[in-house]
């Protein structure tokens, strides 16, 4: 598939805005976790919940699935492909990570911290256990993964894949070994780390087995 010009203007149009709005909600997020955890005041805490779930569940949620959308459509409909270079299949697989977790995250931890605070008493504070603590760790690695896969999109480290590699050899009719960058492995395995840390902690807070 590939798109035309004026395709892949729209499209790409339409993945930066979801993307930096997907950006600005998680921070604005990030922003009522740290609230309702370091506020004294009951009702601000209560409020601060009720608002976390109303910004995933309307504003979260679909942007995450717009860019992730928008941006397949970018990699499959121009010359940069999906699986052709470094940046685009990490930034691609970034974000698949994210948005699994965030609808997890989303309809899990999130709706049950609502559910506690909407069923509290005005004036009393909302008993949600360790979920506050995990919300807070859960959006500031997700504002982290963003910030990550936005430097991709601007560096675009690496160069071509093994796949891409070989696209080119067989244009001249040469092959030669293969070998991903030392800092495409290094980076992969930190992101790795963080990603089943994030899972242990999810589990651990018992975000996953909440209904």
């Amino acid at each position: 598939m590939s798109l035309s010009p004026g395709a892949r203007r729209v499209t790409l149009t339409a993945h930066v805005a979801s993307s930096v709005g997907w950006l600005g909600a998680v921070a604005g997020f990030l922003a009522l976790s740290i609230v309702a955890l370091t506020t004294g005041d009951a009702d601000l805490v209560r409020s601060s919940y009720l608002a976390m779930n109303v910004l995933g569940e309307f504003l979260i949620v679909p942007l995450s699935l717009a860019a992730l959308v928008t941006g397949l459509m970018q990699s499959l409909g121009t010359h940069w492909g999906l699986v052709r270079h470094y940046w685009v299949l990490t930034k691609f697989a970034l974000t698949m990570v994210a948005t699994s977790l965030l609808l997890l995250h989303q309809f899990t931890a999130v709706a049950e911290a609502a559910r506690v605070a909407a069923g509290t008493a005005i004036g009393a504070l909302p008993e949600v256990d360790g979920l506050g603590k995990q919300l807070l760790f859960d959006s500031g690695a997700a504002v982290f993964v963003l910030l990550v896969t936005t430097t991709l999109s601007i560096y675009k480290p690496w160069g071509r894949t093994g796949f891409g590699q070989r696209e080119i050899a067989a244009n001249f009719d040469s092959a030669q070994p293969v070998r991903s960058p030392l800092g495409f492995r290094l980076f992969a395995a930190i992101v790795g780390l963080i990603v089943a840390t994030i899972v242990v902690v999810h589990l651990a807070g018992g975000g996953m087995g909440r209904h």
